[in-house]
Order: structure tokens, then sequence, then C-alpha cells
């Protein structure tokens, strides 16, 4: 890869990157907004705490993919090291461990189980 090539990968990762980052402080904004809005209105006000929380992780979910794909981008824009690899991937693994604990917590059931109903007493 050239060094302009690699140089324009690395500001594109820094861009995804960056935009992960405006998704979720849109989504607390978001979040925010709406947890007003439902505690204002006596109809949803039960339903603001549910809202509010599912509105913030889907948010937090879609921002922590745009930061895995940012630095995957930046990582394969350099000549790729056994240490920048690893650091990768280690970095890759605590992303996807948290997505996954976002998505249970969310839905109730593993982000493999979609066609699956949700269980009795699962996370609303």
């Amino acid at each position: 890869m050239s060094r302009r090539a690699g140089e324009l990968a690395e500001e594109l990762g820094l861009v995804v990157e960056g935009l992960g980052v405006l998704v979720i402080l849109a989504s607390v904004v978001a979040a925010l907004a709406l947890s007003l809005r439902r505690l204002a209105d006596e109809r949803t006000r039960h339903r603001a705490y549910r809202d509010t929380r599912r509105c913030l992780g889907r948010g937090i979910l879609l921002g922590l993919e745009l930061l895995v794909a940012g630095d995957i981008i930046r990582t394969v824009a350099v000549t790729p090291t056994l240490g920048s690899v690893g650091v990768l991937a280690v970095i890759v693994l605590i992303r996807t461990f948290l997505s996954f604990a976002l998505e249970v917590e969310l839905d109730g059931r593993w982000p493999w189980q979609q066609g699956q109903q949700r269980p009795p007493g699962g996370a609303t």
C-alpha cells in the first residue's frame, strides 16, 4: 500500500471512529429527550425508563460497531504488525463482548436467538 493510500485509510478510520462517537452522543441526547417527553405525559410515564434505556442502548450498540470498523480500517491502513493485530484483536473482543452484553440486556436473549420468544421475566 502506498504511503498516500495508507494516510487516506488512516484518516478514513478516524472519520468512522468520529462518527461512532457522534452516534453515541446523539443517542444520549435523543434518549434524554425521549425520557423528558415520556415523563411529561402521564400516560407514558411508566414506560419512560424502559424506552429511554432501549434508545440509549441501541445508540451505543451502533456507535460500538462504528468504533470497531474504524479500528479495523486504521489497523490495516498501516503495515500490520503482530503487535498491532494483537491490540486490534483485544479491542474487537472487548467491544464485541460489550455489544453482546448490551444486546442481552436490551432484548433478554443472545443475538443469535433473534427468532426465539423473549423468556418470561426477561429484560424489558
